[in-house]
Parts: structure tokens; C-alpha cells; sequence
């Protein structure tokens, strides 16, 4: 059995990285940590796991972590985890960090968009970027996987085909996202109003509108399939759901293509994928409902003739395929298990 820690545990990510470990046949969790919570038993913070696990939080040490620990789950703040890896990688541990610190090429890009800077230079540049649709030969060999932001997902695997096969224009792509209020986190700061109940319930409403921080992530994926640099027009929105997340994309093609043609380069493209599921048949669309709880990804595609653009859409869970069981699809490739150790169940229904 793998033995596997997780610090920064009491956050919706956390919690749910815990509820898909604590029954992985192939892992063994033998650590939590929550700086808000030492000292306190993880099943009494959730309830749900009673009967799956007695371990206890405790205060976020590193080099405690590297001597119980093999590998290292991160759901830390953004900016917090880059002070912890170094430690943990000194040691020889594999590292899966569910935070933006790994992610972004550019160092300058997390002044930009994190306003801070970035002081692991060496782990930035070892970092793998961990979509495995996209890197799975590299994370097979990583001991530093960057897991995904949960909008640069959903938007990622539904314009992947085209960008990949030539397809797509560099120039005017528009991508819409809308997530669950669980995206925010379980913020224990002052929280903002707009995910109070009262705000979010029977209420739609577009936030960080140009300056999200998952933009410079789509752009870099993108442009790196394109061969080219890509801009997006991204706007998010909050949906008053729990978890989901839900991505339209408007992007301008090359050529004139049929709905038939976009939908069989999307077949040929996923094809394998053991998360990824294609539309088959026309007038059925991803939704929400029927990918929470799940690692899996819906996409479609369809060709709007009269604008010379393809529409593409695409349904994850903002903690599943967008978060903590793309991390634990990460760390399957990573030791060599099959992809779909640990993630075997279908989607919630209802």
C-alpha cells in the first residue's frame, strides 16, 4: 500500500480527495493536516466519513510529512504550497498540488495574475501540468504534477480536438464557465457576500470578468497545442449549484466544417480516454447533473455554419474532473496502476 498525506485537508477539495482515498485499494492515508483544525478528528469535521477513518489533523510540517508520507497531496492556498514542496521534493516525495503554484510556465505570470511572486524556480520548471488527456507520458515520470484549475478543464477538453488538428482560429475564441459556489472553497476568512445562500439561490451572476486567474492557464495549454499563442475572452459565473461546472466555447475555425466532421475528429481524438465522454448523437448535450461525483468529462461540438464557428461544451464536477479526482487520476499514472483505480463509481443521481 501506497502511503499518502494530505495538508490543507479541510477544504471542499481536501474533503473530497479524502472521501476518494480513504477507499483507493491501492493507498494507505496515514496524514491530514489543517492548521484550522489541529487536534481535531477528521470524521467529527466530516461526518460522512464515520466508520472510514480515525485520523486526526494536525499542524502542517513538512519534513514530518517527507518521513511518514510517500507521496504528498497539497489543497493548500494559492501561494502556500511553493513553501512546502521544496521541502517535500529535498526528500525524494512525489507530489500532487491541487493549487495554482505549479502551474503557470512563466514566473512572471503569477505577479500578473497572482500578485506575488513565485520562489521555487526549479520546481516551477520541473512541474508537470497535470491534464492527462494532454501530459500523461510526462506525469508517468513526474515527481511534481500541477493539477488543473477547474475552469482551464472544462475548457481545455472541450477545444482540444481543434486546436490540436489545425482547426481552430488563434484569434477571437470566447469561453463561458459556470461553477458551483464550491469552487470558492470553503473559505474560512470573511467571506464574500456573493456566495452567501441568499445571494447565490435563484441567481446568476458573471464575477472577475477579463482578469480571472485560470485565463493565463488556457492560454498556455492552448497556444502550446496550437503551435501558436492563443487569446481568450474568458468570463466565469457563479451558478447557484453545489459542485459543477458547465464551459461554452465560441471558437472561430479555419475552414468550413460540418457538425458530422467536428463530432468524428472529437471521437478519434478521446478515443481511449477512460474519462472523457463524446456526444454521439445530435441534440444531446453535456449537463451538469450527469457527471457530479465523477471523474468524467462531457463534450460536444457543433458547427454554426452562418458564424464560421464551432460551439463546444463541456460538463465536469468543479472537485472531480476539476480538482481532486483528476489528482488522483494523476497519481494512477504516476505509480504505473490503472487510470481508474479508485474512481470506479458512476455519477451521483439525482
Amino acid at each position: 500500500m501506497l502511503r499518502v498525506a494530505v495538508a490543507g485537508a479541510s477544504g471542499y477539495m481536501g474533503a473530497e480527495l479524502l472521501r476518494l482515498l480513504v477507499v483507493h485499494p491501492r493507498v494507505e492515508v496515514i496524514g491530514v493536516t489543517s492548521e484550522r483544525l489541529a487536534g481535531g478528528r477528521l470524521d467529527q469535521a466530516y461526518p460522512h466519513l464515520q466508520g472510514l477513518t480515525d485520523l486526526e489533523f494536525s499542524d502542517l510540517d513538512p519534513d514530518r510529512l517527507a518521513a511518514e508520507a510517500e507521496a504528498v497531496f497539497l489543497a493548500l492556498p494559492h501561494m502556500e504550497s511553493q513553501k512546502v514542496v521544496p521541502v517535500l521534493r529535498r526528500h525524494g516525495r512525489r507530489v500532487i498540488d491541487l493549487s495554482a503554484d505549479y502551474r503557470l510556465r512563466d514566473p512572471a505570470d503569477y505577479a500578473t495574475w497572482y500578485k506575488a511572486s513565485h520562489v521555487d524556480a526549479s520546481g516551477l520548471a520541473e512541474a508537470v501540468y497535470g491534464l492527462p488527456e494532454l501530459h500523461r507520458k510526462a506525469i508517468g515520470g513526474a515527481s511534481l504534477v500541477a493539477a488543473p484549475g477547474c475552469y482551464p478543464v472544462g475548457a481545455i477538453l472541450a477545444t482540444a480536438p481543434l486546436f490540436t488538428r489545425g482547426l481552430a482560429r488563434v484569434d477571437g475564441v470566447v469561453i463561458d464557465g459556470k461553477s458551483g459556489v464550491t469552487g470558492a472553497g470553503a473559505q474560512s476568512r470573511k467571506i464574500d457576500p456573493i456566495y452567501l445562500y441568499t445571494e447565490a439561490n435563484e441567481n446568476v451572476q458573471a464575477y472577475a470578468i477579463g482578469s480571472h486567474r485560470h485565463t493565463p492557464e488556457m492560454e498556455q495549454e492552448l497556444s502550446a497545442l496550437a503551435g501558436q499563442p492563443v487569446r481568450v475572452a474568458f468570463t466565469p459565473h457563479l451558478l447557484p449549484l453545489n459542485r459543477g461546472l458547465f464551459t461554452t466555447a465560441s471558437v472561430p475555425l479555419a475552414r468550413l466544417c460540418s457538425t458530422v466532421e467536428l463530432r468524428g475528429l472529437y471521437r478519434e481524438f478521446y478515443a481511449g480516454e477512460p474519462f472523457i465522454r463524446v456526444a454521439s448523437e445530435e441534440g444531446s448535450f453535456p449537463t451538469t447533473r450527469r457527471v457530479v461525483g465523477s471523474n468524467f468529462c462531457d463534450v460536444a461540438v457543433v458547427a454554426d455554419a452562418r458564424t464560421g464557428r464551432a460551439v463546444c461544451v463541456s460538463a465536469i464536477d468543479n472537485l472531480g474532473k476539476g480538482g481532486s479526482a483528476n489528482g488522483i487520476q494523476n497519481l494512477n499514472i504516476m505509480y504505473g496502476w490503472d487510470e481508474r483505480t479508485g474512481l470506479e463509481a458512476p455519477p451521483v443521481y439525482p
